[in-house]
């Protein structure tokens, strides 16, 4: 249903194209509830929110969270390089170093630097795990340490979507004797005043948006895959997300750093502004200059084996391509099943993020997040 909104928040002068992009896309009737916001030089420029949060209607308001699925992964990657950036580990060195249990059946050879990349080979769980499964952590980590690459370590890329949070919150913990929901919430999300959380705490419940599934499951993407092809695999070996999970309580208590993180745009953007500012923001320092060019450097570029999509990896972030093109080389990005998206612009010194509760089918191309993105460098080119 299409419906006119205005907006509530704020949106400093020049940058009303990203409001009027906002607010287009509940004009053309593709949102539910929705939150978006953007900073530069650190400052927030943008922060809008409008709709609403569940079928009774109740308003979408400045402190909503929602479940954000694969754009956690921008805050779990940033908690390994923190790591890293405090010589805790070697992003080129074997996991098998930290984590000795995972250096076994073929992976002794997986880097770091692989799993931050999605080319370590264990993009699914083999045996399969089931949804629950997901909420024991022991379990997720036996399965990964027990089973053989699905592929040469580092010679293909293929989206780990599920296994990398796993991946790096066992390499965080092995290394910091923290998990990795608690190392953010203590060493990133706290000092910021950010409110995301990978792990929520029962007090926050209230304030959850419920997501609207989207109509196809990201299962149906490989439903013409032959048998023992890597998509059949992918299938078989991923608990068939449907988007209700985060309505339960076991799915907001579990770590789930490569989908389960819930906040809102506001928060996504205050995190990544203090990567779009050199590492450090209002006297918080969260990584090195040297360790921010490290996360902009390829990694992986070629074809996803498991998508059959283009893709340009860095150090635990999308970077810019043909196929998804930005203004500058130096911009680090990831989106999350559904449509939330995060952007962060080294020499514009910006950050962007958008969070939202009607999910679209699209893997890539969410017109909604695109309209937004194109609303903010406008506004940035304008300045």
């Amino acid at each position: 249903m299409n419906e006119s909104v205005s907006s509530k928040g704020l949106c400093k002068p020049g940058f009303e194209s990203v409001r009027g992009a906002f607010e287009g896309n509940f004009a053309a009737g593709n949102e539910r509830g929705a939150s978006v916001a953007m900073t530069v030089d650190g400052e927030p420029v943008v922060d809008l929110w409008a709709g609403r949060t569940n079928d009774a209607g109740n308003p979408w308001s400045e402190d909503t969270i929602v479940n954000v699925y694969s754009s956690t992964k921008t805050m779990a990657s940033l908690c390994v390089l923190m790591v890293a950036d405090r010589g805790l580990i070697d992003l080129t060195a074997p996991v098998a170093e930290y984590w000795p249990e995972f250096g076994r059946n073929g992976k002794e050879r997986v880097l770091v630097s692989h799993v931050m990349s999605h080319s370590a080979g264990v993009p699914g769980f083999d045996p399969p795990l089931t949804t629950v499964d997901l909420y024991d952590w022991q379990r997720v980590c036996d399965n990964l340490a027990a089973q053989r690459p699905w592929w040469e370590p580092g010679t293909a890329f293929g989206y780990h979507a599920l296994t990398q949070g796993y991946l790096q919150g066992e390499l965080v913990r092995r290394v910091d004797g923290r998990t990795l929901g608690r190392f953010f919430a203590e060493e990133v999300a706290g000092p910021l005043g950010a409110d995301f959380h990978i792990g929520l705490d029962p007090q926050h419940d209230e304030r959850v948006a419920d997501l609207v599934p989207p109509a196809s499951s990201i299962a149906a993407e490989f439903a013409d895959a032959p048998p023992g092809s890597l998509g059949h695999r992918m299938v078989v070996g991923t608990p068939p997300l449907d988007g209700t999970e985060p309505r339960t309580r076991e799915w907001r208590a579990a770590e789930i750093p490569a989908a389960g993180g819930i906040g809102n745009a506001r928060s996504m953007a205050r995190v990544h502004s203090a990567m779009a500012c050199g590492g450090e923001i209002d006297g918080v320092r969260l990584l090195s200059e040297d360790t921010l060019v490290r996360a902009t450097e390829i990694q992986f570029e070629g074809t996803d084996v498991l998508m059959n999509t283009p893709a340009r990896f860095g150090m635990g972030f999308g970077l810019p391509s043909e196929l998804i093109p930005f203004p500058n080389p130096r911009t680090l990005f990831w989106g999350g099943w559904g449509g939330s998206l995060c952007v962060i612009d080294l020499d514009a010194r910006m950050s962007f993020a958008y969070a939202m509760n009607r999910m679209d089918s699209l893997i890539m191309g969410d017109l909604r997040a695109v309209n937004l993105v194109i609303g903010a460098f406008t506004a940035l080119a304008a300045g």
